[in-house]
């Protein structure tokens, strides 16, 4: 882990106001070397409570949840509903670079913290505001979850398999899209600012984000008039279904049928390999350079499938991925999460790393930069405890005696 003082971002601060919805911002600057301080209410933020939790014990301090999104993260406690946190929080902006915030629209004017009041006490301060539908229009005062974000925006639909309901993606994709882009949108601002001396305000909406990651869907219904195929394990834009994933010896591999000119050597290369084994069968008969799927039954696919099937079955991933390096094959094992933390690419790479978490006794495995670079341009260091940082910024740095301090956290303040 590099120095701070060397990273992208080390000469910014950040106060994070932001709840699940926004925390991936946050962690993505800290990551750069911001010095991110979570603002948390009095007795630690909500999102401390989602799990899951190390060995399944549920603790505000114990959240895998708030470890993953709140890395290179410093704590102190703040209510801000009160006049003295509103007065103790402008002062922190005083000597802020941005802040990230993820309440409702209108929240933050009622206390008297939105982004024309801080702009007064700190004119070149860029505030970033993650909701689910942004500042404006008919949604802007509506609340959603993960799954709802990613309904509205269009996810969902186009997620599961085309004879059943929609379904989520199992992580939460919408609050990590946003916070991606919000990271992003904060630094073009950070961009502007270097050029002008002036702050703003960006106004991200989870909904927008998630619309945006969908755009190759677009001109499915612009140009054809029809919504974008819900496909899960199945394919179906031709006149028949085709599997994308296969079941094997230890778990899946994806794979499907390849024919045409294009993509039919692919395939005659799978069946090259199964013949060397004897398992060909009549595969051997087809001419998957001129075969097309709109010319063939259902049930032919379905014979020529069971027969790779029945290939596949008989070999673990390792052996298949082998296979594929062999013959070029267009074949992937469906990694677990065991297999990514195995996964030798990965290792080679250095990508996992190992972050000490003395209060737990215990080192944790955590994933890695997400880019290399020739500079020093990353760090990582555990998620911070509940106000755990709350002398070494009111007293250290804002100056104020242990016994002001002391005060502050007898009147719930801190």
């Amino acid at each position: 882990m590099e120095s701070p003082t060397a990273l992208p971002l080390s000469p910014y601060r950040v106060l994070d106001l932001a709840d699940e919805k926004g925390i991936f911002c946050g962690k993505i600057l800290g990551d750069l070397g911001a010095d991110v301080i979570k603002v948390e209410r009095p007795g630690g933020d909500p999102s401390r409570n989602i799990g899951p939790f190390y060995h399944d014990m549920p603790d505000p301090e114990k959240s895998l949840f708030w470890f993953a999104f709140n890395t290179n993260k410093r704590s102190i406690t703040l209510d801000i509903k009160t006049a003295e946190g509103q007065r103790l929080f402008k002062k922190l902006v005083e000597g802020a670079d941005f802040v990230l915030e993820s309440f409702l629209p209108g929240y933050l004017k009622e206390l008297g913290l939105d982004y024309p009041a801080l702009s007064e006490i700190n004119p070149k301060i860029i505030m970033t505001s993650i909701t689910p539908f942004g500042q404006d229009g008919p949604y802007q005062n509506y609340r959603c979850s993960d799954i709802i974000a990613s309904a509205m925006g269009g996810l969902s639909y186009i997620c599961g398999d085309p004879d059943r309901p929609p379904v989520r993606i199992s992580a939460e994709q919408a609050y990590s899209h946003a916070g991606a882009q919000a990271a992003v949108a904060t630094l073009i601002a950070n961009h502007y600012r270097q050029a002008t001396g002036e702050g703003q305000h960006i106004d991200v909406s989870i909904q927008e984000c998630i619309v945006w990651t969908l755009m190759y869907t677009i001109p499915y219904w612009d140009f054809g008039k029809r919504p974008f195929p819900r496909s899960g394990n199945l394919q179906s834009r031709y006149s028949v279904n085709y599997h994308m994933v296969f079941p094997c010896k230890d778990g899946w591999i994806s794979c499907r049928l390849l024919t045409g000119l294009t993509w039919g050597r692919h395939q005659r290369a799978l069946v090259a390999a199964m013949d060397s084994e004897g398992m060909a069968a009549d595969l051997k008969e087809v001419d998957w350079d001129r075969l097309s799927y709109d010319e063939r039954p259902q049930q032919d696919i379905d014979h020529w499938e069971e027969v790779t099937m029945k290939y596949f079955e008989k070999h673990n991933k390792a052996e298949l991925l082998e296979k594929a390096r062999e013959w070029g094959l267009m074949i992937s094992p469906v990694n677990t999460t065991e297999d990514i933390l195995q996964y030798q690419q990965l290792q080679e790479r250095d990508y996992w790393v190992r972050v000490e978490h003395p209060e737990l006794c215990t080192a944790i495995t955590y994933p890695g930069n997400y880019f290399k670079s020739t500079q020093p341009s990353w760090r990582i260091k555990r998620a911070p405890l509940i106000g755990e940082h709350n002398i070494e910024v009111y007293e250290q740095e804002l100056g104020l005696s242990r016994k002001e301090i002391i005060t502050l956290k007898e009147g719930g303040i801190i």
